[in-house]
């Protein structure tokens, strides 16, 4: 997978857009800046967005051509983000660290969904918040016919409500939903998509 995002994220045209996702800009600017995690985050789109706030930021994703053109939006943007290059769960930070994790669009193997999820906890502050974003199930329908619409093609990658609740099982639950929306994140998000989406408070 590594050679599959270097080769995307290499192209001259950010893959993502350069602005951040809207739910994740959203749900940030309604919380007080402190320090956040941003896992997979590719170019560095919402890792730019978030420091243009006031968010102390560490974002890391496997694709050492992702951090390389994170910076360089970043430098572009005036910003100062800490980029890392590393996976889950080969990865790792200080316990509770950080105030927010955000995943956006961060789909892992099924097998390894729930592990994965569960490994960001400890790194979050107790009364943290994490918000994801994700494509659904539902979002089939829309990929398996217009490629720019983005996300995996295997069903069991993409996300449910209750597999997100039962992966933060614990947590205060402040949104869980599944809806239609329309993306224009960049050439691979690319109009009308189903998502999954998730805000809640470590208890």
């Amino acid at each position: 997978m590594k050679g599959f995002w270097d080769e995307r994220y290499a192209e001259e045209e950010f893959a993502y857009g350069i602005e951040p996702n809207a739910f994740f800009g959203e749900e940030l600017k309604k919380l007080t800046p402190g320090k956040i995690l941003l896992p997979a985050d590719g170019q560095g789109r919402n890792a730019v967005y978030a420091a243009s706030l006031g968010w102390d930021v560490t974002a890391f994703d496997m694709s050492a051509v992702g951090k390389e053109r994170a910076l360089q939006l970043a430098e572009r943007k005036g910003v100062a983000i800490d980029f890392q290059v590393g996976t889950i769960p080969n990865i790792g930070f200080p316990g509770d660290e950080f105030d927010v994790i955000a995943l956006v669009f961060a789909h892992f193997p099924v097998e390894k969904r729930r592990e994965y999820h569960r490994w960001m906890i400890p790194f979050l502050k107790p009364g943290g918040t994490v918000i994801i974003e994700g494509f659904s199930k539902d979002h089939i329908r829309f990929n398996s016919v217009r490629p720019e619409a983005g996300g995996p093609k295997d069903v069991n990658m993409l996300f449910s409500c209750d597999e997100l609740e039962k992966d933060f099982e614990g947590f205060h639950l402040i949104q869980s939903e599944e809806t239609i929306t329309h993306l224009e994140e960049g050439p691979y998000h690319r109009g009308e998509s189903a998502v999954t989406r998730l805000v809640a408070k470590k208890g």
